[in-house]
């Protein structure tokens, strides 16, 4: 048998190497060159952050799971074009959002391409999906947190509505993450203002109020509507076949037009049912004159049009967005549906629990509660409800005005509607030390 450094594959290599060395200046690229590289390649606005940035700090080590080696971050965008995203028929503007973000990951890999053919070694995580869907109810599912990285790098600031916003294309923007092995001569720096007008037009547009005229933001109910077809509310939608007796129980429970919406999306991409905090948007050099111009039109052209839609909202039942919707959109029809948010263990339902809080339906409650699982999973933990506000610490901290001692498994199978609580108290899988009614008060503020 050949001895592999006799291998034609191997001599081939050892003479190409001996001829062109790559110098070991290639390590740190040039930052214009690098930056040309990328335009080239069809990026409208690129910068770089190396792997020791504090700003991307929280995200280190998932990006070195992913990437070992990974030395810098180049952070890239597109635009997109405004008019389909600001339109009421969301078959456009899902078009344009489908269309651009495969063009992100066509630039991408063009540029990983020029960069590997130069000894360079390089990874591009997806813009959006395929994400990895095995650390669904685990954790973060995507690779790499494209947003605080296209702020460090200088592509903009994040606005009320959670999105990135460009100083130029404002909102309309997909964005894209390249790591690679290299250092780059220079870091790029975030702007130094933010392009935000804070207008409130997204709070307005909201068809949730996910989005608050003080900042805050409803995690819950955007992502109950806005991603209905995905991940979560499909699995409410599949929980929906399944519970289903017969063809008429299914019709019962899920129209047609649902019903043709969900196979459009696993036909042609998920579809998002509003994002219309980025419809309305006006911030951005290229795209606040007609606001400037003239507010009362670009209200009447662009911001009604979505306010007035007919349509249905989804909404988890007791939440915030339920009342929201029929105060101030009673024109929209609503759905009751569940999140498909559900915990697999302990630690992910006190994880989540800061994001499915519901500050409205907290109101006038002031406890603090003491949790001590016992069983598969051991854990204490404290949840602080206090002036419509959450928070969430591990070990026992103050004076409970509730102490709850459960089964770590029989509480999420009381969390996931799989044992009743009752039986789970009788059976002392399940104990409370305190008013019963916090505990109910305490259920209202996480409805599922």
């Amino acid at each position: 048998m050949i001895k592999l450094e006799e291998h034609p594959t191997v001599k081939n290599l050892e003479r190409k190497a001996v001829a062109s060395r790559p110098s070991e200046g290639l390590r740190k690229l040039d930052a214009s060159w690098l930056r040309e590289v990328c335009q080239n390649a069809g990026a409208d606005d690129v910068g770089f952050v190396g792997i020791d940035r504090p700003e991307i700090a929280d995200q280190r080590n998932e990006i070195l799971a992913a990437f070992p080696s990974a030395r810098t971050l180049i952070s890239f965008l597109l635009r997109m074009n405004r008019e389909p995203i600001r339109a009421p028929a969301r078959s456009v503007a899902n078009l344009e959002f489908h269309h651009t973000t495969e063009e992100v990951n066509q630039v991408a890999h063009k540029i990983v391409r020029t960069l590997e053919s130069l000894g360079v070694r390089a990874l591009n995580p997806a813009a959006g999906f395929p994400m990895e869907m095995d650390r669904f109810t685990r954790g973060k599912t995507w690779v790499v947190s494209h947003k605080p990285v296209a702020v460090a790098a200088g592509l903009g600031q994040m606005g009320i509505h959670r999105n990135v916003i460009h100083p130029r294309f404002g909102n309309f923007i997909i964005l894209g993450t390249i790591l690679l092995d290299a250092a780059v001569s220079e870091d790029s720096r975030p702007i130094a203002y933010n392009p935000c007008l804070e207008c409130k037009l997204c709070v307005a547009a909201c068809p949730t109020g996910a989005i608050s005229p003080d900042g805050q933001f409803d995690f819950s109910a955007c992502y109950t509507h806005n991603y209905r077809e995905f991940m979560g509310g499909f699995t409410d939608w599949v929980e929906k076949i399944a519970e289903s007796r017969n063809a008429r129980d299914y019709r019962r429970k899920v129209s047609d037009p649902e019903s043709a919406s969900m196979w459009q999306s696993l036909s042609f991409g998920a579809n998002y049912k509003a994002a219309y905090c980025m419809a309305v948007c006006p911030a951005g050099e290229d795209v606040i004159g007609p606001f400037l111009a003239d507010r009362k039109k670009f209200l009447q052209d662009v911001v009604r049009p979505l306010q007035d839609k007919e349509e249905t909202v989804y909404v988890v039942p007791g939440s915030d967005a339920e009342a929201y919707v029929g105060r101030r959109f009673p024109h929209k029809s609503v759905k009751q549906v569940s999140s498909g948010l559900r915990a697999p263990s302990i630690e992910s339902f006190l994880a989540v629990l800061p994001r499915v809080f519901q500050r409205h339906q907290s109101e006038g409650l002031n406890a603090t509660y003491h949790f001590t699982f016992t069983g598969q999973e051991e854990r204490k933990a404290t949840v602080i409800i206090r002036d419509q506000s959450v928070r969430v610490t591990d070990g026992h901290e103050g004076t409970p005005e509730l102490r709850v001692i459960a089964d770590s498994q029989t509480w999420l199978r009381f969390l996931r509607k799989e044992a009743n609580l009752v039986w789970a108290l009788l059976r002392r899988k399940i104990r409370i030390h305190g008013s019963p009614k916090l505990l109910l008060a305490f259920g209202r503020c996480f409805p599922s």
